[in-house]
């Protein structure tokens, strides 16, 4: 059994869905691994990491939809607005999301459906550079 690492750097440009399946896919490939887990982990409290629909960009539009209803900037809920009115509603939507993923390797290949892509869910209206650390744990 080995092990590998990896960081993706995405930067950001707002409040967004960003597609970074083919980073992680190429670089699953590269590995030469067979067959193994990827683990995939965002190092930021106010963006998220989910797998969702990638063929029909309105999923992507609805789900934004969704959490603006959910949790809108400004709320008078918040008291913790010293970054801003997007700042607290950035880190409620991280931590109903995902900060980190599992995806099976499989034949060398990530084991995603015919449908699915990995999403870094951008929470701030700022631009910024995420990062995110890949974990690939297999033979």
């Amino acid at each position: 059994m080995r092990q590998i690492t990896h960081q993706i750097s995405v930067h950001t440009q707002g409040r967004k869905l960003y597609d970074i399946t083919p980073e992680v896919t190429a670089w699953a490939e590269y590995s030469g691994f067979k067959t193994g887990l990827i683990t995939l982990y965002i190092q930021h409290t106010s963006a998220s990491l989910l797998i969702n629909e990638n063929y029909d960009h309105d999923v992507l539009v609805d789900m934004e939809a969704f959490f603006n209803r959910l949790v809108p900037d400004g709320d008078p809920l918040f008291i913790h607005t010293i970054e801003g009115p997007d700042d607290m509603p950035a880190h409620v939507r991280s931590a109903l999301t995902q900060t980190h993923l599992s995806i099976p390797l499989i034949d060398g290949k990530a084991a995603l459906g015919q449908w699915q892509g990995i999403f870094l869910y951008e929470h701030r209206h700022v631009a910024g550079k995420r990062k995110v650390i890949l974990h690939l744990i297999g033979e």
